[in-house]
């Protein structure tokens, strides 16, 4: 079912057999005869290491080359898609250097295919630097850290003036509700009624005292968060998911990529995640201090700031929001590997890991130093 060859990145680090199976040709053929820009399939370039999607660049008879990637419709149907690809043409209105999406012969951007769901993107422009970096892997270099803050704060100015209506899903995309609720484990049994592989999961686990127990240290600052003002975000900012114009200290971003985990959130919480996929190496905390790096956090505030203004309030609001950013996405990723992948084991790396080990992380020494620096970043 799968490319004997293909792999991708796995939870912890390492490389291996891919959910979904590798974009093959013969799809492909059919998919991009659709697409007038593109003119048909020359062949295959690349396979993405991504893990939960099926992508590559892809060579096509008018086009030159492209970015295909393929989601099974239970992951995202073409409204779900849709929902990004708006964002991504109100980016480029606003000056944004993203990717183009190439439409179909009847307009549309989000193409179902049988039990499949494409899209087709123009070349990003520039250096994928970082294009087999996982994510939580801190960046080579720190000014590369600085211009990607303030690349971030570029795109909150350009999704400042977006309105449209939160996503129609919560599988794998980077939400706030949880993270800002007065009662998160209201919150999320509200929202079970309609995530029936999530309520399928967490019926076998002591879900809301781990919930009480989570928010307990940073649940002060949730009448402050709730007040922010909404904002489209991207919701996966690291290094890997921008291209750059060259490899050195002076590279810019030519290019913002992958906007798969985009919702209405609010600036502070896109900061948060950025500063949790690129200054903590979450895969390596064994190796002590230095798995945290302040340098890094600093670094993406200082270019942020260069953009948009941030007080002292908003860096305490700041630090008091990072120990609990990942949580809706976490509790995502958990409904996907339960209830789509059908992996009990990456459900659990999802829960056990990721959503409670990255919150208690913060309560420890490393993390607690990591918040004061945020906090004396003024």
């Amino acid at each position: 079912m799968t490319h004997p060859t293909h792999r991708v990145h796995g939870l912890a680090g390492d490389e291996i057999a891919p959910d979904w199976p590798a974009l093959s040709e013969t799809e492909l053929s059919g998919v991009l005869a659709t697409v007038p820009a593109a003119g048909g399939l020359g062949r295959v370039l690349w396979h993405s290491p991504r893990p939960l999607s099926a992508a590559g660049l892809v060579e096509t008879v008018r086009g030159g080359t492209v970015f295909v990637k393929r989601h099974h419709m239970s992951v995202r149907t073409a409204a779900t898609l849709a929902e990004e690809h708006a964002l991504l043409a109100h980016l480029h209105r606003h000056g944004l250097p993203v990717v183009e999406v190439l439409a179909d012969r009847d307009g549309q951007t989000a193409l179902a295919h049988g039990d499949w769901t494409y899209e087709v993107h123009t070349i990003a422009r520039g250096e994928d630097l970082y294009r087999d970096t996982i994510s939580w892997q801190p960046p080579d270099r720190l000014v590369h850290a600085r211009t990607a803050g303030r690349m971030l704060a570029r795109l909150h100015a350009a999704s400042a003036s977006y309105s449209a209506a939160q996503r129609g899903t919560h599988i794998l995309v980077a939400r706030s509700e949880l993270a800002t609720a007065a009662d998160p484990v209201a919150t999320l049994r509200s929202q079970l009624r309609q995530r029936p592989a999530l309520a399928g999961y967490l019926a076998r686990r002591d879900w809301p005292r781990d919930l009480e127990r989570l928010f307990a240290p940073w649940g002060s600052a949730q009448p402050a968060l709730a007040r922010q003002p909404r904002l489209w975000t991207h919701g996966d900012w690291h290094v890997s998911n921008l291209c750059w114009s060259g490899a050195g200290d002076a590279a810019e971003v030519t290019c913002v990529l992958d906007f798969g985990l985009a919702a209405s959130n609010f600036a502070l919480f896109d900061l948060a995640t950025a500063i949790e996929r690129n200054a903590i190496a979450w895969l390596a905390l064994d190796a002590g201090d230095v798995a945290a790096r302040p340098d890094i956090a600093r670094a993406l505030i200082a270019g942020y700031r260069e953009e948009r203004p941030l007080g002292i309030d908003e860096l305490h609001l700041l630090a008091d929001l990072l120990p609990v950013v990942h949580v809706d996405f976490a509790l995502s990723e958990v409904e996907y590997f339960h209830g789509i992948t059908r992996s009990a084991h990456a459900a659990d790396v999802a829960y056990d890991t990721f959503l409670l080990g990255h919150a208690a992380w913060f309560e420890g020494a490393p993390g607690q130093r990591l918040l004061a620096a945020i906090r004396d970043a003024d």
